[in-house]
This record gives C-alpha cells, sequence and structure tokens, in this order.
C-alpha cells in the first residue's frame, strides 16, 4: 500500500527490496539470531520521531497478570517513552519472532521494545507478522505461535470475493440492512448484467474500473463510455460514487483500523483513530476530468507523485493531504456535524462486513487451525462518505501499510500496532516451568483442559455436558430473549473459560474499541448463516453485566478459583441436570 517518500528511498531501499521479495533469509540479513529486532529500524525511527531520553522512560513490567487467579500472564508490549523490564534468562530466551519480508518496521519497534530476538530455528518463534498463506499450510503453526492472518480471510479482503459475499448478504437480508456498497459486477462472468445496469442507468453515469487483486490504485480508471471497458479480464466494475462528501473541494477516503482476535466467538475490535487521505486536485463532476487520477483517487501511492501534494505532520491539525481520523471528527464536530452518528454507522457496516465471511473463515480454522490462539488479524477498511454523509465500503486490505514515514503515521500506527499487540494476549510457552509468574500458575490456555484429562470418566461426562448445553441453544427454531438469557443459568468449564479469555482480552485493548459481542449485539445474531454458541453466550454475558462489570468479574474469578476453567472444580451432575 503506501510507499516511502522518493527523498527517502536511498536509504530505506532494503525494505522496499523486502515488501517485493517472496525469499525469508533478505528480512533478517546482517542480523545476528541474538540481536534485537529493534536494531533493524533503529536509524529510521530516529529521523521521525525526537528520541525519548532513557531516564524519562517509564519502566514496565515485562509480564501483565491475568484478572483471574490460575491464569497465565501475556508479555507487555510498550510504547517508545516506555522501558520494559527483562525477564530472567530462563523465560528471555523464549522471545522468539519470526522474520519475514514483510514484517513492517513499526512491528519490530515494537516487539524490539520487549526484548524479543529473531528467531534461529524454524518453529521456537512465538510470533509472526508476515505473508498469507495457503490454508492448509496454517497446520504447521505449532499451539504456542501466532501469525497475523486467518485462512480464508482473502474472502473479504479480495476485492471480487468481497462483493460476492456482501451481494449475497443482501439478497437474503434487503437492501435496508446490506446497502453500504457501490453496485459492483465481475467480468467476465457479469457482463451481460453489466450491460442490463448500463443501458437502464442515465446518459452520465460513470464507472471506476479495478482489477479485483491489486493495490495502491495499480489499474483503476474511472471510465464513462462502454468502448472504454478494458478488455483485459478478470475486472470488477463498479458504480462510481459520483457525489462524495467534500472538505476544500476535495475528496476523501478514511482508513479504519479492524483486528479481529478470534472468530468463534467473534470478536472485533475498531481502533479509535485511523488515517483520512485526500485526492491532491479538487473534485470536478465534469466527464473531461475522468483521466485525472489525482482527482478521482485517494490512494497515497497515488497521489504522492503530484506536485501539489501536501503532507501534513500534525496528528491535531487539519491541514495537508493527510489527516488523522481524530481531527476529521474534530473538524465535522465544529461544522455542527454529528461525528458519533457516523462513527456509530462505520461500526455496524464493519460488523455486517465481518460476518458476511464468517461462515468460511471459521470452516478453515477448525479445518487446518490447532487452536483459536494461533491466529488473528488485522484489516484496512477504506470507506468513503457521500454528500450525505453516509459510510460506504470501497475495500477492505488484509495486510493494510503499516509503513510509517511522517511523525502523523508513527504516532497513529505506532500506537495502534502497540495496543494491537498487547490485545492478541502472548503467552510464553506453557511446557516450561518458568512460563509464568509464582502464583499466576503455570499453565497456559492451551492446557487448560488437563485437569480433566486426568479422569477419562469425569472428561467423558463433561464433554457430554456441554455438547448437550450447545445443541440445546443452537437447535431452537424461534429463540427469544429470555430463551437466550438462560445460557447463563449453568456455566460449563468451557463457558467460563471463553468468557475468562474475552474479560481479560478487554482489559488490555487500549485505544481500540470492542465493537463485537456487545450489549447491543444481538440484533446480529440472525446475519450469520450459522448460529454460534459462544456468540450467544459473550452476547448475554455481556447484555447481564455491562453496567456492572465489577459482579462478572467477581463471579469468574470465583470460579476460576475453583478450577471451573479447567474442568477440575466442575459439578458435573449438576450440569449434565
Amino acid at each position: 500500500e503506501e510507499e516511502l517518500p522518493d527523498a527517502l528511498d536511498e536509504n530505506f531501499s532494503q525494505e522496499e527490496e523486502e515488501e517485493d521479495s517472496e525469499s525469508d533469509t533478505s528480512a533478517v540479513a546482517g542480523l545476528s539470531p541474538d540481536s534485537s529486532v529493534a536494531f533493524i529500524s533503529r536509524n529510521y525511527v530516529k529521523c521521525l520521531t525526537p528520541p525519548v531520553e532513557a531516564q524519562e522512560q517509564v519502566l514496565k513490567p515485562a509480564l501483565v497478570c491475568s484478572l483471574f487467579p490460575n491464569v497465565p500472564p501475556t508479555i507487555y508490549f510498550s510504547t517508545r517513552d516506555e522501558r520494559v523490564e527483562k525477564l530472567p534468562w530462563e523465560q528471555r530466551k523464549l522471545l522468539r519472532w519470526k522474520m519475514s519480508t514483510v514484517t513492517p518496521n513499526i512491528v519490530k519497534q515494537t516487539i524490539g521494545r520487549s526484548h524479543f530476538k529473531v528467531s534461529k530455528k524454524s518453529n521456537d518463534w512465538l510470533g509472526c507478522w508476515g505473508h498469507h498463506m495457503k490454508s492448509s499450510n496454517f497446520r504447521t503453526i505449532r499451539e504456542h505461535q501466532k501469525l497475523n492472518h486467518f485462512p480464508g480471510s482473502f474472502q473479504i479482503g479480495r476485492k471480487d470475493r468481497l462483493w460476492r459475499n456482501l451481494l449475497k448478504m443482501q439478497t437474503r437480508f434487503g437492501k435496508k440492512e446490506f446497502n453500504f456498497f457501490p453496485q459492483s459486477f465481475i467480468l467476465p462472468q457479469d457482463i451481460k448484467l453489466l450491460r442490463k445496469a448500463w443501458e437502464e442507468g442515465a446518459s452520465r453515469q460513470k464507472w471506476i474500473v479495478k482489477p479485483p487483486a491489486s493495490a495502491r490504485g495499480i489499474g483503476i480508471q474511472v471510465i464513462h463510455k462502454w468502448s472504454q471497458l478494458p478488455k483485459k479480464r478478470p475486472l470488477l466494475v463498479q458504480r462510481y460514487l459520483h457525489k462524495p462528501y467534500l472538505i476544500g473541494g476535495s475528496k476523501f477516503d478514511l482508513r479504519i483500523y479492524v483486528y479481529v482476535t478470534c472468530y468463534d466467538p467473534l470478536r472485533v475490535y475498531l481502533f479509535k483513530d485511523g488515517l483520512v487521505r485526500f485526492a491532491s486536485c479538487k473534485y470536478s463532476s465534469s466527464m473531461k476530468s475522468l483521466s485525472n487520477k489525482f482527482m478521482h483517487l485517494t490512494n497515497y501511492s497515488v497521489n504522492k507523485k503530484n506536485t501539489e501534494y501536501k503532507s501534513n505532520s500534525d496528528e491535531s491539525a487539519c491541514q495537508g493531504h493527510k489527516w488523522a481520523l481524530k481531527a476529521l471528527w474534530s473538524y465535522l464536530t465544529q461544522k455542527g456535524i454529528n461525528s458519533e452518528a457516523i462513527w456509530e454507522k462505520i461500526k455496524d457496516i464493519v460488523i455486517k462486513t465481518i460476518i458476511a465471511s464468517e461462515t468460511y473463515v471459521n470452516s478453515l480454522v477448525k479445518m487446518y487451525v490447532r487452536r483459536p490462539y494461533c491466529c488473528h488479524e488485522l484489516f484496512g477498511f477504506d470507506i468513503m462518505l457521500d454528500e450525505n454523509l453516509k459510510p460506504w465500503i470501497l475495500e477492505v486490505n488484509i495486510s493494510p501499510s503499516l509503513h510509517s514515514n511522517t511523525p502523523l503515521d508513527v504516532s497513529i500506527k505506532g500506537q495502534m500496532i502497540r495496543d494491537l499487540l498487547n490485545l492478541a494476549g502472548f503467552v510464553l510457552p506453557s511446557t516450561h516451568k518458568t512460563a509464568s509468574r509464582p502464583g499466576t500458575g503455570s499453565s497456559s490456555t492451551s492446557s487448560l483442559g488437563s485437569a480433566v484429562k486426568e479422569k477419562s470418566k469425569s472428561a467423558s461426562e463433561l464433554f457430554i455436558a456441554e455438547k448437550m448445553k450447545k445443541a440445546f441453544y443452537l437447535t431452537q427454531k424461534e429463540p427469544n430473549q429470555d430463551f437466550y438469557s438462560s445460557v447463563l443459568d449453568v456455566l460449563t468449564p468451557d463457558d467460563v473459560r471463553i468468557l475468562v479469555e474475552t474479560e481479560d482480552e478487554y482489559s488490555r485493548r487500549g485505544q481500540f474499541e470492542r465493537v463485537f459481542p456487545t450489549h447491543i449485539s444481538t440484533r446480529y445474531l440472525h446475519f450469520f448463516e450459522q448460529p454460534r454458541y459462544f456468540n450467544i453466550l459473550a452476547i448475554q454475558w455481556e447484555l447481564k453485566y455491562y453496567l456492572d462489570k465489577h459482579k462478572g468479574l467477581e463471579l469468574l474469578r470465583n470460579w476460576c478459583d475453583k478450577g471451573y476453567h479447567t474442568g477440575a472444580g466442575a459439578d458435573l451432575a449438576q450440569m449434565v441436570s
């Protein structure tokens, strides 16, 4: 996506080469396995932001304790004005990161501050920020490892798949719920439908043509004649949003950062800040202007080539051709516009878009991923506001640009990645006795079922009880709220484990806002192709305790004290009944 400005290309050509290379070896060239990964980009950071004096840095513990007893701590990731303590060597030697040719500098800097080293083996790493993989390759990820992708996420990450999935949802639930994306056609298969729509449209209609799997504005053009339609296939052809909301006469789009930590139960977060990217030429609806990419495209990689492009280093300023999202909300609020209402609409369409591919992703996760812990993903949603301030989804990126070539980028993306890695909840491998601090328990969430396995008979009874409960709540034809709320009456160990994970994760959210599950998420349940028991459970928990979090946390602490999340203290007879 975004590229380094031309003036910096010479200094940082290595990163540019890494973006294009498919080899993992170049990412660690010249760096010994025991060197901190932060070294790779030390000079890069210095040129963007003033260094923080060591004595001014706040010392932070290396591990974040869980809210609950007998649950392992997670690794802490700091900001630039914090210093993370060093763990004892037995634990510190486990902090290994697998480098990829596409690992962004901002990620390298953040993990380096937590004393991660580059992995010199193929299987001793804890985390990797890399390429997407074929679904079957996810089998190679071990239980203690995390990759920044889910199998099948290209179902919304490719333009053609995104529109297919959203169109399917629109067909099922109507335009009232799914009318936030432009009318789209995928060629060659939709050529007759496109021709029909074209002939039925107005004489001065505009269409935008995109390759289905490209980025950075490559291959995109706006047309108004059938003869201008490229002969090369495949193509995505969309009705052009010809009446965008303008600021200073220019059109713009929003880059919204969406983070999914789990698909079952579904947990979706939005970062509270983002980027506003302006076209560098004032907008005109004239047909003669359609070839002007600086007017009609908002991609940074396109507009940076315009001599009129103005950068912006101040995240609070409404100036130049790139703003912080929070600056836009302030600007609109000063104009008397309810920016909070726009944000609520954006949250709604993000949730629906994620749900559109949920069935496909979940089936692949269950087929190829050892445990949900192994995957997490950051999506970059590109959203445009029309003249009525209605948000429209333009596309979704599964590898959003994290290049940080200005103080504005460093501030927003740096904070976002730091909060994301804390939210991810990296845990030291449980096979080592030193994996957690005294008093926090030595078992990780991967071994929460170990106590159950000790008694095969109890385990069998517990499994049957949990299976019966799930089936009971998934087979009702017309469930109502009273029925759903009873899911909390008796909690199984599996229930407690999921709720503990959900609450622990929420406590580490930083500047991310959780948009699913919340106390109002019940309205989204009917959009799921298959009902998910844990979604029902998490939403009902939120409904019951969102106004009294303390009460809910105390309840979970009591269950963890009794070993419920491991099955050790479960009253099986009560659960079966």
